[in-house]
C-alpha cells in the first residue's frame, strides 16, 4: 500500500476514518529521514490492513507544531484517535516491526481508561482560577 500524505486539510479526516494509522514526521533535507523511508515503505507493503502515512514537516509546519515535533524523523501511532506510540528516530525494520506488534496487541479500552484516568488526576491538580497559584499570579517580595 502506497503512504497516504498527511496535511492539515486532510489530517483530522484521516486519522478519524481509520482505526490504526502510522504516521512519519520527515523533512526531504534529512539524512535519517532518508534511510529511514524505504524501512517505512516495505512495512507498509506487508502491512496492508494498516494506514501509513507520511508528514512533510517542511510543507505542513503547523500539524509538525501543533504535535511539537523537535526532531525528525518521528514515527506516531494512532489507534482509535489515541496516539499511543510517539518517538523521534530512525527504527531499523527489526524495531519497526516490533513496535508495530506491541501497538496491535494493545487493549484499547485499557488504553481509554488508563487516558481517562490521566486526565481525571491532571484535571484534579490544575490550580483553580482565583486560588493564587496560576499564571498572572504576582509573587509578593
Amino acid at each position: 500500500m502506497a503512504t497516504v500524505e498527511l496535511t492539515k486539510e486532510n489530517f483530522d479526516r484521516t486519522v478519524s476514518e481509520n482505526d490504526f494509522i502510522l504516521i512519519d514526521f520527515w523533512a526531504s533535507w534529512c539524512g535519517p529521514c532518508r534511510q529511514f523511508a524505504p524501512v517505512y515503505e516495505k512495512a507498509s507493503e506487508r502491512h496492508d490492513d494498516l494506514v501509513f502515512a507520511k508528514v512533510d514537516t517542511e510543507a505542513q509546519q503547523e500539524l509538525a507544531a501543533a504535535f511539537e515535533i523537535r526532531s525528525i524523523p518521528t514515527l506516531m501511532i494512532v489507534r482509535d484517535n489515541v496516539a499511543v506510540f510517539a518517538q523521534p528516530g530512525a527504527l531499523p525494520e527489526t524495531a519497526l516491526e516490533d513496535v508495530i506488534g506491541q501497538a496491535r496487541a494493545l487493549d484499547m479500552e485499557e488504553v481509554r481508561k488508563s487516558v481517562a484516568e490521566a486526565e481525571a488526576a491532571a484535571k484534579a491538580q490544575a490550580p483553580s482560577p482565583g486560588d493564587g497559584t496560576g499564571p498572572g499570579t504576582a509573587a509578593s517580595a
